[in-house]
């Protein structure tokens, strides 16, 4: 294989398996493409969180083989290893690789198509036996000129439990436009969510030892980045599988000690992970972004609990309230899921309220999706779609008007911003950049990426602040408001 292309589905956790992959077939010698239809090979890395990512995965596998049916696909990710024999029958596909042995793909396509190094073979990809479902388990035969056998596709796949290893690379594209890229310390989730499918198609929790973080991080500072974000499927359990065990707050205390990463920001963490010892450290400290991602996914305690969720909306309303008293102008946001089996308008209404009458920042919004294999899928009283899409639809809403609020907030706040790089379609004359506290910037001038400027926040137009750049002193004030 001299080219490829790797096309990402889903959350961080994906598209930091993604970099990974590039990161090995780079290794290797391999070029990227600069899009699917010139790739000798397309890695498809899908998420299987909903139905709808599942046929997302589908659509474009269709697409890309409509569109040049000589172009090999590899389908990799959540959905691969859930659902390995339903994508080796699409047509199009070369290969199915579940997660489970997803640090075999380099070696995979070594040797289907070898470079120019040591060849190795089928048989020698981690001892792992390849699987072709619909001939009696051996490879179908193929002629001289063919690289990837006739449909089924082969399925190399395992025992996702079994795996210990998460795969490391920082993700240096997409949001943030290649200026805050993100690293995956912790993979996998021992938490058994009765909605949830994650912890069957990742595995149980693991996480990069202390020293992989801060080398990495380091390396990404030495390289000039100015914002790193810290990514996991379960942020908060970081380290309690290691030995010895290690605290994910002792680990930001030496990433903040033993790096110059001038700005950290963590992205998603369960609430019963944010303790009052964490938010301390955050209000102390302003090299870490003031923004929490607390998935809430409901407020009425009832549905928590058939949810298998560890809090109850008391719980979540005190982090919220210990959030909002040390750090008034963070972003404080969450997941929200609606629909569940069994939520009646009276649970809505309590979500609803709950949410109105504290300070988010932002939701997102999700409509249930039954997930094979999972406690929800069977339980009694599935919610009507039509009546789905309405709950939604509201709480919707609800973010947007809570959105715009918290963007009101900040007029005549001095922030620090942090410059991105211009798109095509940004106005002309202006920069974008990205709040400590996650809010969407507009300078009045044109300035390079990267860079860490000082912003007194003038008005707002849409989902955007207008902001004037202030004096050099207000480069150490963050959140600082008039």
């Amino acid at each position: 294989m001299s080219t490829f292309f790797i096309q990402q589905f889903g959350c961080r956790a994906t598209q930091a398996d993604g970099a990974a992959i590039e990161r090995q077939l780079r290794e290797q010698g391999c070029a990227p493409a600069h899009d699917s239809s010139t790739a000798d090979v397309v890695v498809l890395n899908t998420c299987t969180v909903t139905a709808a990512a599942d046929a997302q995965a589908r659509d474009a596998i269709r697409k890309i083989h409509a569109a040049n049916p000589a172009t090999r696909i590899l389908v990799t990710g959540c959905y691969a290893q859930r659902a390995p024999e339903e994508i080796a029958a699409l047509p199009g596909v070369s290969f199915v690789v579940g997660n489970s042995h997803k640090p075999q793909i380099p070696k995979l396509l070594h040797s289907i198509n070898p470079l120019p190094q040591p060849r190795s073979t089928e048989n020698e990809i981690a001892g792992a036996e390849l699987v072709y479902p619909d001939n009696g388990g051996a490879p179908p035969a193929r002629s001289a000129k063919e690289h990837f056998p006739v449909h089924p596709a082969p399925i190399l796949t395992g025992n996702i439990f079994d795996l210990t290893d998460v795969l490391v690379a920082p993700v240096l594209g997409g949001e943030g436009n290649h200026t805050r890229p993100t690293l995956k310390i912790q993979d996998g989730c021992n938490s058994r969510c009765s909605f949830c499918v994650i912890p069957f198609v990742r595995g149980k929790s693991r996480s990069l030892a202390p020293h992989t973080v801060l080398s990495e991080i380091q390396r990404l500072v030495d390289s000039g980045f100015l914002e790193i974000v810290l990514s996991g499927i379960n942020l908060g359990t970081y380290g309690r599988d290691l030995t010895p065990r290690v605290e994910f707050l002792d680990l930001l205390r030496r990433i903040l000690g033993e790096t110059s990463v001038q700005r950290l920001r963590i992205s998603s963490i369960e609430p019963l992970d944010v303790t009052q010892d964490l938010i301390d450290l955050f209000a102390c400290n302003p090299r870490i972004a003031p923004h929490f991602h607390m998935p809430l996914q409901s407020a009425s305690n009832r549905i928590l609990a058939t949810m298998h969720r560890w809090y109850r909306a008391e719980h979540y309303a005190r982090r919220v309230e210990l959030i909002h008293d040390r750090l008034p102008n963070a972003a404080i946001g969450a997941d929200v899921i609606t629909g569940f089996p069994g939520e009646t308008e009276a649970d809505h209404a309590a979500t609803l309220d709950f949410i109105s009458t504290r300070p988010f920042a932002y939701l997102h919004v999700f409509s249930y999706s039954q997930r094979p294999g999972t406690k929800a899928a069977s339980l009694p009283g599935q919610v009507p779609g039509h009546i789905i899409k309405t709950r939604a639809r509201e709480l919707r809403s609800l973010s947007d008007s809570k959105s715009a609020a918290f963007r009101r907030a900040q007029v005549g706040c001095t922030l620090r911003v942090l410059t991105l790089r211009r798109d095509p379609t940004d106005a002309p004359g202006f920069t974008p950049a990205l709040s400590e506290n996650y809010l969407q910037v507009r300078l009045p001038l044109i300035l390079p990426p990267n860079r860490f400027v000082g912003a007194t926040v003038t008005n707002l137009e849409g989902r955007e602040l207008l902001a004037a750049p202030a004096d050099s002193l207000s480069l150490a004030v963050t959140g600082a408001c008039s």
